[in-house]
């Protein structure tokens, strides 16, 4: 599967400088984006030299290496600006960060109203609706950032994991861009941004650290060790959170314009989360997976019995309705919480046990904007002596900010492209990565479960920075 991905036309790769009238272009930070760079008949994939800078003004040229030292410095962040674009799911999104962490704009297309009318992303209309928004959105970035493409250092995009149709759209736009102004590009993935979105705002956090995502197509517990290389704790094997807030809000007939976990959060405030006995899921299973498939089973009988129309909205029924409505809310929400907890518990357990000077479990992704989740995750960090954090809800939920910094942070230590060409072929085969694991299996994490989904998955994030690392 790898060697099948050399050939793959969006690969990190080094950058050269070109010659210019036999004197070379010193690399200052502001002028990087008007660098021409060499036209390379094969790109060398999964190359991922960290750039050092000349000593001195007086330096002749630029010299590669390959060492982990940081190449930060307070000019490089100041000048460093990065377009980021995110549309691997259900939302049109772009932002314009700068080195420093100065969030200059972030607009966010939402698609509630067709998440509404087909309880859930259908993954051709959600396709439409990027194409029929991403230049717009992508331009609104720019407007409220004053700026122009030309003012950009590199733009940065998702790859990966998501719904391909979806991927394509953001992948094409930032080809666009890039081509046109000249720009390097980075390839982002979806899980990685996440994660790190969070040292973002919260400046004192280092690797290594532990982190939770939780989203709609996602559960997963991850070790990061460094930047590109994670150790999966555990993962889904059928359903994440998401899916089943979703599903719930649905079969409960809640107002999905803005999605189903904060509506169901919301109604579960007004119901007793000890009236309905949901089982934990996997309480035999001594590992980190995750799965709400059995829940969301459960959920759906409960409804049934207790003859809910959901075809009747919430601000229709009855007030004896609406009581068993969120006593359902409040019951799932607990239920689905304790099982993070108590694959969060064994995480930081095995985490101690590689990692031993870790201080943080970050919790990101949709989810993570629910208050009950952070507070019950709270008291498990706690037990442990850990700091919870959190992204604030806007940064949680899908966005280009979290694209952005995970390509300044890639582009520090000189993981991107070239610029590609202006106008990419008809058919141009895009590197989109749809199924991407973020990192390599903990040994004891392992899961035998028959659902555990593996069939066409791209080697992990992980794997490919090693294997790049091993060939310098």
């Amino acid at each position: 599967m790898v060697s099948s991905l050399l050939t793959l036309p969006s690969t990190f790769s080094r950058l050269n400088l070109v010659q210019k009238s036999s004197i070379f272009i010193p690399f200052t930070f502001k002028a990087l984006s008007l660098l021409k760079f060499h036209k390379q008949p094969r790109l060398r994939p999964f190359n991922y030299p960290l750039l050092r800078f000349p000593s001195s003004l007086n330096s002749p040229a630029a010299h590669f290496s390959t060492s982990r030292r940081p190449v930060s410095s307070k000019s490089f962040d100041d000048d460093l600006v990065v377009l980021g674009i995110e549309t691997s799911c259900d939302d049109t999104a772009a932002a314009i960060v700068r080195g420093n962490g100065e969030i200059l704009s972030q607009v966010v297309s939402s698609q509630a109203d067709l998440l509404a009318r087909y309880g859930g992303v259908a993954p051709k209309m959600a396709e439409e609706a990027h194409s029929q928004v991403i230049d717009q959105v992508v331009q609104d970035a720019l407007d409220k950032a004053s700026l122009t493409e030309r003012e950009l250092s590199a733009v940065a995009v998702t790859i990966g994991p998501g719904l391909s149709l979806c991927l394509r759209v953001g992948v094409q736009k930032a080809r666009r861009v890039a081509g046109s102004f000249n720009l390097p590009i980075i390839s982002v993935h979806h899980m990685e941004a996440h994660a790190l979105v969070a040292r973002l705002i919260e400046k004192e956090l280092q690797f290594p650290f532990l982190a939770l995502l939780i989203s709609g197509g996602h559960n997963l517990l991850v070790l990061a060790h460094d930047l590109g290389h994670y150790t999966q704790l555990g993962t889904t094997i059928d359903d994440a959170i998401g899916e089943a807030f979703d599903k719930t809000a649905k079969w409960l007939g809640l107002d999905m314009r803005k999605s189903g976990g904060p509506a169901v959060e919301q109604l579960a405030q007004e119901g007793d989360a000890e009236s309905v006995r949901f089982s934990i899921p996997m309480k035999q299973h001594k590992d980190c997976n995750f799965s709400y498939a059995g829940l969301k089973t459960q959920v759906k009988l409960a409804i049934a019995s207790r003859n809910i129309d959901a075809k009747v909205p919430l601000s229709c029924a009855s007030s004896l309705d609406r009581s068993s409505r969120a006593d359902i809310a409040a019951s799932f929400q607990r239920v689905a919480v304790l099982h993070l907890e108590e694959r969060c518990e064994r995480a930081v357990e095995w985490a101690l046990k590689i990692e031993p000077s870790i201080k943080h479990l970050v919790v990101s992704g949709g989810v993570a904007s629910n208050q009950y989740v952070r507070a019950q995750l709270d008291q498990v960090v706690h037990k442990y002596s850990l700091q919870l954090v959190c992204p604030p809800p806007n940064l949680c939920t899908d966005n280009g900010v979290m694209i952005a910094w995970t390509g300044i942070e890639n582009f520090r230590v000189g993981r991107y492209d070239p610029p590609p060409p202006a106008n990419d072929p008809d058919n141009f085969m895009y590197d989109l990565r749809p199924r991407w694991p973020l990192g390599e299996e903990y040994a004891e994490g392992r899961s035998d479960a028959r659902s555990l989904r593996r069939a066409r998955v791209h080697p992990s994030l992980t794997s490919l920075v090693q294997a790049s690392l091993q060939q310098q």
